[in-house]
């Protein structure tokens, strides 16, 4: 009985260790290709934009403010209380519609974000699902979360993922970073 019970114990771990021996596992690192995909350029477009009239408009109605203070500074002794009274509303209301601008501003641009990054998101999962399934792999890792990747375990299905998702083999993150910052800086020059 004991030597039946060793016998069957033994098959048991010699198929599990053949089967563990056949599991294929992958990596790729999601957040590079999302940042690199040429949808991503024209939502970078889209929110920039959003985010540039948002601040023009906010710019203006703290000028507004600034405006109507310095006039309330110069011209508050020589007013009656009445005036002075309507003209501290009237600071308070712009102030309060500043507010609330600011906050429903960050809420319309997180939202706007969503709205475009979801689909991006989207498509790149499917992709990974798509090269993992057809490389007959179980899971795939996001490799820019794990601490150790062993390349000679692990297949790494980033590039197959980028040319999936039509990303220029010579498009990296560090010229994606120089080109942003070279927009910015156009950008800046032309504010000035």
């Amino acid at each position: 009985m004991k030597k039946t019970i060793m016998i069957a114990a033994a098959i048991v771990l010699a198929c599990t260790a053949a089967s563990a021996q056949t599991l294929k596992f992958a990596h790729v690192n999601f957040g590079e290709l999302v940042q690199l995909m040429p949808e991503m350029d024209s939502a970078r477009v889209q929110i920039d934009a959003a985010s540039r009239e948002t601040q023009e408009t906010y710019q203006s109605m703290m000028m507004e403010f600034q405006n109507k203070y310095q006039e309330y500074q110069q011209k508050q002794s020589t007013w009656t209380p009445a005036v002075r009274g309507t003209k501290e509303k009237e600071l308070g209301d712009i102030q309060t519609r500043i507010q609330e601008f600011e906050q429903a501003s960050q809420q319309d641009l997180a939202q706007l974000q969503n709205t475009l990054m979801a689909p991006i998101y989207q498509k790149a999962q499917d992709k990974v699902h798509e090269l993992a399934k057809a490389q007959g792999v179980i899971y795939v890792f996001d490799s820019s979360s794990l601490l150790y990747v062993d390349s000679a375990q692990s297949t790494d299905l980033t590039p197959a993922a980028r040319e999936a998702l039509n990303i220029p083999a010579d498009r990296t993150l560090e010229s994606l970073q120089a080109e942003l910052q070279a927009q910015a800086q156009a950008a800046a020059a032309q504010q000035q």
